[in-house]
């Protein structure tokens, strides 16, 4: 654990990719293969199975102490960070001598957790009892932070595919081939990650091939050259997947590396019917009436492992595919981006299923004022915007800028009233950067909204000293002000709700600017949003 605390610390201590990718590749360069395993696990967001609450760490940590509980709240509450704030309460407390513990490999805590998952809660709350009072506080602190599932410390998957890659020198592509789908941390599977050859074809490993995400476009459209070399497809919103067609079996797997076998039992019927050896890439959406339906009619679907035949009925889906990766065997993804559209075209149509999976349908135009007065009608179409790919580009790994790019649409936006704010987590720790925003129905305010992000350091600091100046109410954490702030929000789209006491749901909602030339009256109202989502459902 020493070594993995001290590269959790270096990483903590900068904001600079270049030391995180030089601490990693000191690491990996030095660890023993399965501390190496879970370290890769973990830093790109891999989780552990949960052995405790965050409650019964909180209760725990109140009868070691003798704090009251409602004193360890506070703590909590004011540092921001649990795993933190438990690391520092109970330091006092803890044994003097502890160096036996130090000693104990990131693999061994791995597993003691793994081991008692099951066990009787009592038996949970005292292995962590001597844990926390036998360990050296940075130790306890990367313990708890792996126990609350809050490992994160500015690393993407990419940073450790990139720090293996420097460490090893081998291509960031195989790596990251080698990490796809459901990766296993072990010493032998860290062996095999890092060996210099060896069997690279996921067709081999039933595996997903490593996802080609889309740039966002900043600048002018026209900056592009000449639209002939461009595909263009709509934005489709949904969920990202890879359908593989590899033996008897056919497979789903998200963006994410989550399997998705079984909730999508249409798609993989249909997918018994491709040639064998055989990897698409491409959108899974709740579909009606030749069009798509809003993303928040796909959520039932995706937290069903097995959907009912009821739920099949209610919300059908359909895989529109952007990309052919693998054909007959062979991986296709070196070749340019025409000729696997052909290719995909020639395999669905002769496969029949295209009203199940079928190809993502290319947007025809002839210049890119053609084009923007079609992006114009996105949300018509229950669409995000516009993607475009150069059609002579590969398929590559990641976010890789120049060939795809993403055109979505403007946002939608509204002027709302600031009504509660909550301390933030981590370096907004201390801080109310949390807000809950309301707007007008008759002479009420409603919430609606959180919003997180979108305000300057600046800004933040000085709302921080007016919530605190202006606070009504007190619920824990929970700051009720004066409703006098108004601030416009943005968001993707609109959706009616049964769960929101608004019974408006919005997505993505984030502060574009704060409104210090309006006041609370000004805001909009429930009506307006109302309007917004008629016309996000019905345009």
């Amino acid at each position: 654990m020493r070594e993995f605390a001290e590269l959790y610390a270096a990483l903590d201590r900068t904001t600079s990719t270049l030391a995180k990718r030089a601490a990693m590749v000191a690491y990996f360069s030095n660890a023993a293969p399965a501390d190496a395993a879970w370290a890769v696990h973990l830093l790109g967001a891999g989780k552990l199975p949960r052995l405790v609450t965050s409650t019964a760490m909180r209760e725990l940590a109140s009868e070691i102490t003798g704090y009251h509980a409602w004193l360890v709240d506070e703590s909590y509450a004011h540092v921001g960070d649990l795993a933190e704030c438990l690391t520092l309460i109970v330091e006092p407390f803890a044994e003097a001598d502890r160096t036996s513990r130090a000693s104990i490999a990131l693999h061994q805590w791995v597993d003691a957790i793994k081991a008692r998952v099951d066990a009787a809660e009592p038996e949970r709350r005292e292995w962590l009892r001597s844990a926390w009072l036998t360990l050296p506080a940075p130790h306890r602190f990367v313990l708890n932070k792996l126990l609350t599932g809050s490992l994160r410390v500015g690393v993407s998957k990419r940073m450790v595919e990139l720090a293996l890659a420097a460490t090893t020198g081998i291509a960031v592509e195989r790596i990251a081939e080698r990490l796809s789908g459901r990766w296993k941390p072990g010493a032998d599977a860290f062996l095999e990650l890092i060996a210099p050859s060896g069997n690279d074809a996921a067709e081999a490993r039933a595996i997903p091939y490593p996802f080609y995400l889309a740039s966002p476009l900043a600048g002018a459209v026209d900056a592009l050259g000449t639209p002939a070399e461009w595909l263009a497809e709509w934005k489709w919103d949904g969920i990202r997947a890879q359908l593989l067609r590899r033996g008897d079996a056919p497979s789903l797997w998200s963006r994410g590396g989550e399997k998705l076998d079984g909730r999508f039992p249409e798609i993989e019927a249909a997918a018994r019917t491709l040639p064998d050896g055989c990897t698409l890439d491409g959108e899974i959406l709740a579909w009606a009436n030749a069009a798509p339906l809003p993303f928040i009619a796909l959520q039932p679907r995706i937290n069903r492992l097995r959907p009912t035949a009821r739920l099949l009925a209610s919300t059908p889906v359909r895989l529109l595919a952007y990309d052919i990766l693998q054909f007959e065997g062979e991986d296709v993804r070196e070749r340019p981006l025409a000729w696997r559209r052909a290719c995909l075209q020639q395999v669905l149509e002769a496969s029949g299923i295209q009203s199940v999976i079928a190809p993502s349908p290319a947007i025809t135009f002839e210049s890119w004022a053609e084009l923007a007065v079609a992006r114009e009608g996105s949300r018509a179409r229950n669409v995000e915007g516009i993607m475009l790919k150069r059609l002579d580009s590969r398929y590559r790994d990641g976010r890789k800028r120049g060939d795809w790019w993403k055109w979505k649409v403007d946002p939608l936006t509204i002027d709302a009233v600031l009504i509660y704010a909550q301390s933030g987590r981590g370096r907004r720790a201390g801080l109310h950067t949390d807000y809950t925003f309301a707007l007008w129905q008759d002479d009420q305010l409603v919430p609606f909204a959180k919003a997180y992000s979108g305000l300057t350091d600046d800004e933040l600091l000085a709302m921080d000293r007016w919530i605190r100046a202006h606070t009504l109410e007190r619920f824990g954490p929970v700051r009720s002000v004066k409703p006098e702030q108004v601030f416009e929000l943005a968001f993707e789209a609109v959706q009616p709700s049964r769960r929101h006491k608004s019974g408006i749901a919005v997505r993505f909602p984030r502060i574009l600017r704060w409104r210090r030339d309006k006041r609370a009256e000004d805001a909009d109202s429930l009506d307006h949003l109302r309007e917004l989502a008629g016309i996000a459902a019905h345009e």
